[in-house]
C-alpha cells in the first residue's frame, strides 16, 4: 500500500519572510519523538523493521508525507502515520540536529547547478521566493516556538488530501475511519498565494568552475491548463525532447551539440509554465539556442506530422500502461494535479484522453505560451553575462 499525505504547509506559508526554511524543518522533524516513540530512531526501527519505507517532501506549498508497505501490514504503518503527523512531540535537541540537517541539504543544492537556477528564475518573473542563499539565512531564525506555531497552523484537517493506493476491497471505510480518528484540529484550506508575473532579462549566474552552461527557461501562461490541455503539452513535449529521435533533443545529440536535455509543464493554480533546461558546452551553445528556436517556430506555424503525433500517442499509451505496475507509480499519477490544483484524473481513461489529443490543441497551446509576455532565461556558467544575452535573443519569436 501506498499513501501520501498532503497540508498546503509548504515554504510560501511561513509566518514571515524570515522564518520561510520553517516548513521544511517541520517535515524534517515529522518522524523525530511522537505520542508513542522517545525519538527518531525508536520510530524508524519499528516503521521499518518488516521492510516498509517512509519519506516526506517540501515544496513552495506543499509538505507531504508518504510511505509504502507490505499489504499484510497497512493498518501498522497507517497507524504509524497518524502518530507521526498528528502527534508529533517537538523538541529542542531533534530541532538542533534538523537544523544542521537542512543547512547542510541545502548548501549541497548550492553545487547542483540545475537547483540553484530556478529559483532564481521564479524570483526574475515577479514569483515571491528567495534563493538558496537566502533561504538558508533563514534556518538560524528558527526557534521551537515557531515550529509549534507553524504546525498547528498548517496541520489541519480541512488542509489534509491524501491518496492512497493498493487492495482497498473491503478496507475503504475501515481506513476511513482510522483517518477520522486522527487527533487535527478542523483549520482551514489555504489557498494558493498569487504573485503578478512579468518578463525578466537574462540572468548568469556565475561559477568560476562551471566548464559548460547549465540552463533553463520558461514561458508562462497565467492560467491554470485543462487536463486535457495537460495531456496535450505533454504529448507535444515528447515530439521535442522525449527521445533520442525527438525533433530537438534528438538532433542536438545526433549533431552533438548537448549530452541532455528536456522540458516539462508545471501546471499551477494560478500560473503555468512550459519550462526547459539542459547542459550544452559553450562552443556549442549558440547552435542548440538555434535549433530549438527553428523546431518551436515550426510549431508555431502547425508544422508537426502526423505521424510524429501518432508515433507519440503510441509512446505515450505504452507508458500509461507501464505505468500501473506498482502501488507508487499510480499514486504518483493523481498526486500533482489533485494535490495543487485539486483535479482527480480518471486513470483508466488514458488511453482514449490520449487518443483524443489534436495538433490544433498543441500549436495554439505553444502559440499561447509564446505570446504570453511572461518568459525568462537563467544560466549558470563562467562565460560573461553577453553570451548569455546573445543566448536569450535566440528564443524571442516576432
Amino acid at each position: 500500500m501506498d499513501t501520501k499525505f498532503q497540508f498546503r504547509a509548504g515554504l510560501r506559508y511561513a509566518k514571515k519572510p524570515e522564518l520561510y526554511e520553517i516548513s521544511h524543518i517541520v517535515e524534517h522533524l515529522a518522524f523525530g519523538a511522537n505520542a508513542e516513540f522517545s525519538s527518531e530512531q525508536a520510530f524508524e526501527a519499528e516503521f521499518t523493521k518488516n521492510g516498509a519505507y517512509h519519506n516526506a517532501w517540501t515544496s513552495d506549498f506543499s509538505v507531504c508525507y508518504e510511505s509504502e508497505c507490505a499489504d499484510l501490514e497497512w493498518d501498522r504503518i497507517m497507524h504509524l502515520q497518524q502518530v507521526a503527523i498528528a502527534s508529533p512531540r517537538f523538541n529542542n535537541e531533534e530541532l538542533q540536529s534538523e537544523k544542521g540537517n537542512v543547512r547542510a541539504e541545502l548548501t549541497g543544492y548550492m553545487n547542483d547547478y540545475s537547483r540553484l537556477l530556478w529559483p532564481r528564475l521564479q524570483q526574475s518573473i515577479g514569483e515571491q521566493i528567495p534563493d538558496l542563499q537566502e533561504r538558508v539565512k533563514t534556518i538560524s531564525n528558527i526557534e521551537l516556538r515557531d515550529i509549534r506555531e507553524h504546525y498547528r497552523r498548517t496541520h489541519t484537517a480541512e488542509n489534509l488530501r491524501f491518496i492512497i493506493a493498493g487492495n482497498l476491497r473491503h478496507r475503504k471505510k475501515e481506513i476511513l475511519k482510522m483517518l477520522e480518528g486522527w487527533e487535527l484540529k478542523s483549520g482551514e484550506r489555504f489557498e494558493i498565494p498569487y504573485d503578478e508575473l512579468h518578463a525578466a532579462n537574462p540572468i548568469l549566474i556565475r561559477r568560476k568552475d562551471a566548464s559548460n552552461i547549465t540552463f533553463g527557461f520558461s514561458w508562462v501562461v497565467p492560467r491554470k491548463l485543462e487536463l486535457a490541455e495537460t495531456y496535450a503539452m505533454n504529448l507535444l513535449n515528447h515530439i521535442l525532447n522525449g527521445t533520442t529521435g525527438s525533433r530537438i533533443f534528438g538532433q542536438a545529440r545526433k549533431g552533438g551539440l548537448v549530452y541532455g536535455m528536456g522540458s516539462d509543464i508545471s501546471n499551477g493554480w494560478h500560473n503555468t509554465s512550459w519550462d526547459f533546461d539542459g547542459e550544452v558546452n559553450t562552443e556549442s551553445a549558440e547552435k542548440l539556442f538555434d535549433l530549438i528556436h527553428t523546431e518551436i517556430v515550426k510549431v508555431l506555424n502547425g508544422d508537426i506530422s502526423d505521424e510524429s503525433i501518432e508515433a507519440a500517442k503510441s509512446y505515450a499509451t505504452g507508458r500509461y500502461q507501464m505505468g500501473a505496475q506498482t502501488v507508487g507509480q499510480i499514486a504518483d499519477f493523481y498526486a500533482d494535479n489533485y494535490f495543487m490544483n485539486g483535479i482527480v484524473g480518471k486513470y483508466d481513461s488514458m488511453p482514449s484522453e490520449i487518443k483524443k489529443i489534436k495538433k490544433v490543441t498543441m500549436v495554439d497551446l505553444a502559440r499561447e505560451f509564446i505570446g504570453s509576455g511572461i518568459n525568462s532565461l537563467v544560466a549558470v556558467s563562467s562565460i560573461d553575462k553577453a553570451s548569455i544575452v546573445k543566448l536569450a535573443e535566440r528564443l524571442k519569436f516576432s
